[in-house]
């Protein structure tokens, strides 16, 4: 049974090309369909979360990532009555838009776009992707996704200000999202959180005395694990914490959203809609625990001096064949050679670039730019 509060598919707003109902997939369902079987989410497989496979091929990728945030997603969603169908498909589709590299191929991409008095978001190119650089449907260019899904990717993870982003007004910038999208940048930092420490753990970058030491709230519960299975490995007990960590951040989400549903006395998805701040929400102790793991990670991990030559790398890749394509655009595929007549150039060489995987960016820099 769906809360009042949850999206419930036969009110959807519907999708911008109308098609006949499936026999036996609602259309929520669909739009997860469409998303798994999209090229864009394949190539997620080789971009990067934050460790190449130089480090090892057991490390977290885009689409691994992505899957487990799913499957955080699902379980939450299940707990709060809300609509599970959309709540994953907005997982599935909420990493679509990043480009090659992780946050530094973003953060290269998107300076060499500022350069240009523009800038790259990967929300808004991942709205792109589905809408028009996916292509296997005859009827109609894109996935044609349904309203809420295509509202989800761009409002998940920040409210948008209508002012200056006209191009987005059917979008209902000026309310919130249903909760299926407010759950997904929460479940997203689960996600990555915890595992990252685990990746980082397992990379040798983070010891288990430095993990211990930075985070009271993992130290609760390794101590809890030392006393229970005092003679197990340290990688068992680090597991185990781990664990604890993460069963605490998932169910504070559930329980304290719940809180919040009652407190406000919040029923239908138009008081959701209207209600001036998000409900999804971490109660104030565990938000702390939340932001102390993620700046842990800045200043130990995401940092490392270990990491840093890949990040020079990446931004260094990025920023060159950016370059090479805004002074050689017949070096671009012939696609982009079209779409160049219909947007600016340096929006098209955005596009190629944010598409591309570790891999064959990589093949295109030692071709284009000598691999110097």
């Amino acid at each position: 049974m769906l809360a009042g509060y949850a999206v419930h598919v036969e009110g959807s707003r519907g999708r911008r090309f109308p098609e006949p109902p499936h026999p036996y997939r609602n259309d929520f369902q669909r739009d997860r369909d469409r998303v798994i079987h999209a090229r864009a989410f394949r190539r997620l497989e080789d971009k990067t979360q934050v460790f190449t496979r130089r480090y090892s091929d057991h490390f977290r990728n885009r689409l691994t990532h992505t899957i487990e945030v799913a499957q955080i997603t699902r379980t939450v969603a299940a707990a709060l009555n809300l609509n599970v169908d959309l709540a994953e498909a907005l997982a599935l589709v909420h990493d679509l838009g990043h480009p090659p590299f992780g946050h530094a191929g973003e953060k290269a991409l998107d300076a060499a776009m500022r350069a240009h008095g523009l800038f790259f978001d990967h929300n808004l190119h991942a709205l792109r992707i589905v809408e028009d650089f996916e292509q296997r449907y005859a009827a109609f260019r894109g996935l044609n996704l349904t309203f809420e899904v295509r509202e989800g990717i761009i409002k998940h993870s920040c409210d948008y200000d209508p002012a200056k982003h006209p191009e987005l007004a059917e979008y209902l910038l000026e309310q919130r999202p249903p909760l299926e999208a407010q759950l997904i940048d929460l479940t997203d930092e689960i996600g990555y959180n915890t595992a990252d420490l685990d990746d980082g753990y397992e990379a040798h970058l983070l010891t288990l005395e430095q993990i211990r030491a930075g985070l009271p709230v993992f130290e609760r519960f390794f101590r809890e694990i030392e006393e229970t299975y005092p003679d197990v490995p340290d990688k068992l007990k680090f597991n185990e914490a781990l664990k604890g960590v993460f069963n605490r951040l998932a169910d504070d989400l559930i329980t304290n959203t719940q809180a919040r549903l009652r407190q406000t006395g919040i029923e239908t998805l138009t008081n959701i809609r209207l209600y001036p701040k998000r409900i999804a929400a971490l109660s104030p102790a565990v938000e702390a625990e939340r932001k102390q793991i993620k700046d842990f990670l800045y200043e130990n991990l995401y940092y490392s001096p270990s990491l840093a030559g890949e990040k020079d790398d990446a931004e260094r890749i990025v920023t060159e064949l950016f370059d090479f394509w805004m002074k050689n655009p017949a070096a671009l595929p012939h696609y982009y050679h079209e779409k160049a007549s219909q947007e600016s150039l340096p929006r098209v060489v955005c596009d190629y670039i944010a598409g591309m995987t570790d891999h064959f960016i990589a093949e295109q820099y030692e071709k284009y730019c000598g691999g110097n």
